[in-house]
């Protein structure tokens, strides 16, 4: 009928942008989510450390965005009301800065090893990474978040994926100065 027709017209064609984020969801997390649990201790972390405002906001907002990427990859049609109209080359331009924020992610978490944990708070027998992808940059696993934001919003052509992106992102930024503050603290000028 008319409205189902409008509502196609209006909606930017899934395929095969769907199932290429698809892919990358489906390699990365398992990836990254078994270097997670290889860096799992039983060592208790304060997350408090972070901030109860900035502790229960960044967590809120990114699971918002996970589950907003899982109902698009799920059905990408549940989310058509958030549909932007993003031109074809910049969704390709997502999709590869998807698989360049799935490879950083990998190597990221890979090259921390036990010091990886979701806070600012540094371990006990913290060490100091200065090598793999933190030779060159500073919070690469930041960086690779941010692709992989970019990824499923322009891949997606979704306005909604973006927003939260872009607020988890900043959250992410703005809690960098604490992380910073504990870092200088225990490593100093090194």
């Amino acid at each position: 009928d008319l409205r189902d027709a409008l509502e196609e017209a209006a909606m930017p064609a899934t395929e095969p942008f769907h199932t290429l984020l698809l892919a990358i969801v489906l390699v990365v997390f398992p990836v990254m989510f078994y270097y997670r649990l290889r860096s799992h201790t039983r060592e208790p972390l304060d997350r408090r450390q972070e901030g109860l405002t900035m502790l229960v906001t960044l967590r809120l907002i990114g699971v918002a965005t996970l589950m907003t990427i899982a109902l698009y990859l799920i059905d990408p049609n549940r989310l058509t009301w958030a549909a932007a109209p993003f031109p074809e080359w910049l969704r390709w331009i997502g999709v590869a800065a998807g698989a360049a924020g799935g490879f950083t992610g990998i190597w990221t978490v890979r090259t921390l090893g036990p010091n990886l944990t979701d806070t600012v708070v540094t371990r006990q027998h913290h060490t100091l990474v200065l090598a793999g992808p933190y030779r060159w940059v500073r919070h690469p696993f930041y960086g690779s978040i941010a692709l992989l934001f970019a990824a499923f919003a322009f891949g997606a052509a979704n306005w909604l994926i973006l927003a939260s992106g872009v607020l988890v992102i900043t959250l992410l930024v703005v809690r960098t100065d604490r992380e910073e503050e504990r870092l200088v603290a225990r490593f100093g000028d090194a």
